[in-house]
């Protein structure tokens, strides 16, 4: 666990000597030291290090709750859910086609639907965090389309398993659906009544008190979440949702930053030990396709949300660059994939496909504004 710390350290400080993001320099070291790759060998089981990547993937969706105001959802509720519901349409409907024109098969089809459709949460919120652009008015869309991903991805995510696994059970996909939105709206009615609550349970002037409190109440929410069909991330989100939106929040937004950054790198490097570049070289060309595919589609994507926002070209370029990351959902759909038996094929070309876009995204994302003049202003007009 020091070495790979460390390793993430060295590489990221190299790095930023030369202007270059963290996020693929974290999984580039990752990458360098796993099993998979000939020379030195840090970690040779990636498992070794789940439960730690696990914590900071938990701890970045909850500071990405915490900077999520409940004013934010009530007072553009609407046009969040509308964005959403676009950038998801058009991402999961080219994803789900694009398998389709592989011919490999209608489950992997499904898989490639979620693969290429939604976005990274972690990777996102680490974007924003360092490009210094979450308090942008921009923001607000960005982490609304998150918000509407994560909801629909527990429910995708109840009813892919019983398809993909070979279940001829639609009542039982539906009892699985049911459930995990059933816990999604019991954590959306606490967060948005139980807050002044949750706060004066929570409250205390002793900073080792409040952390303790508030990492054992986000880890709990998040393993409890994961029992009940919910992604663990999606429980994180929702308890930093809660906590933002108490006397307590901004303590806890300072607090937390130490743990989200040191637990959000071993998330990043343990993503690098999973990846096999030798299997890349069967999947390129389909690779290569689908980033393209996905930049087109976040490009209209983010165009749309301008548009319904009244932004101009640079922040539509800032909604497309920022969400184009794919990382941590779709490593859970290639597992998925591996013991369900699907297509071998699926396993590299997702590793590849996620590189790409984990590497491409946090660069173009430093760089919208090359993007934000090729826009056409026109199609940013509001209506």
């Amino acid at each position: 666990m020091g070495g790979a710390f460390l390793a993430a350290a060295v590489l990221a400080r190299l790095g930023r000597s030369i202007g270059l993001p963290t996020i693929p320099l974290f999984i580039l070291a990752g990458m360098l030291l796993g099993p998979h790759t000939p020379g030195f060998v840090l970690v040779d089981d990636p498992h070794q290090l789940e439960m730690l990547t696990a914590l900071g993937l938990v701890l970045l969706l909850f500071y990405l709750g915490l900077e999520f105001h409940l004013d934010d959802l009530k007072t553009g509720g609407r046009k969040m859910a509308l964005a959403g519901s676009v950038y998801l349409a058009l991402n999961v409907s080219a994803g789900f086609g694009f398998g389709l024109v592989l011919g490999w098969g209608f489950s992997e089809a499904l898989v490639l639907a979620g693969v290429l459709g939604i976005s990274s949460s972690a990777i996102v919120t680490k974007i924003l965090v360092d490009l210094g652009r979450i308090g942008n008015p921009e923001s607000k869309p960005i982490l609304g389309i998150i918000v509407v991903e994560d909801i629909f991805l527990a429910l995708y995510l109840a009813a892919l398993q019983p398809v993909i696994a070979g279940a001829d059970s639609v009542g039982s996909a539906v009892f699985q659906a049911g459930k995990a939105f059933a816990f999604l709206l019991l954590l959306a009615v606490a967060a948005r009544w139980g807050s002044k609550l949750i706060g004066r349970l929570i409250a205390t002037k002793d900073d080792e008190l409040l952390v303790i409190s508030f990492l054992g109440a986000v880890v709990l929410v998040a393993g409890i979440s994961e029992e009940f069909g919910v992604a663990d991330a999606i429980g994180a989100f929702m308890v930093g949702l809660m906590l933002g939106n108490t006397t307590s929040g901004d303590r806890i937004r300072e607090l937390v930053h130490p743990l989200r950054d040191a637990f959000g790198a071993i998330f990043f490097f343990g993503f690098g030990l999973s990846i096999d570049p030798g299997d890349l070289a069967s999947v390129v060309w389909p690779v290569l396709i689908a980033a393209v595919l996905t930049v087109g589609m976040n490009v209209a994507a983010g165009l749309f949300a301008a548009r319904i926002y009244g932004f101009g070209a640079r922040p539509a370029a800032n909604i497309a660059t920022t969400l184009l990351a794919r990382g941590e959902f779709a490593l859970i759909l290639a597992t998925m994939a591996a013991n369900a038996g699907l297509d071998a094929r699926l396993g590299p070309f997702i590793a590849g496909y996620v590189l790409i876009l984990a590497v491409l995204a946090p660069l173009a994302a430093g760089r919208s504004g090359w993007l934000a003049r090729a826009l056409p202003a026109a199609t940013l007009t509001r209506t």
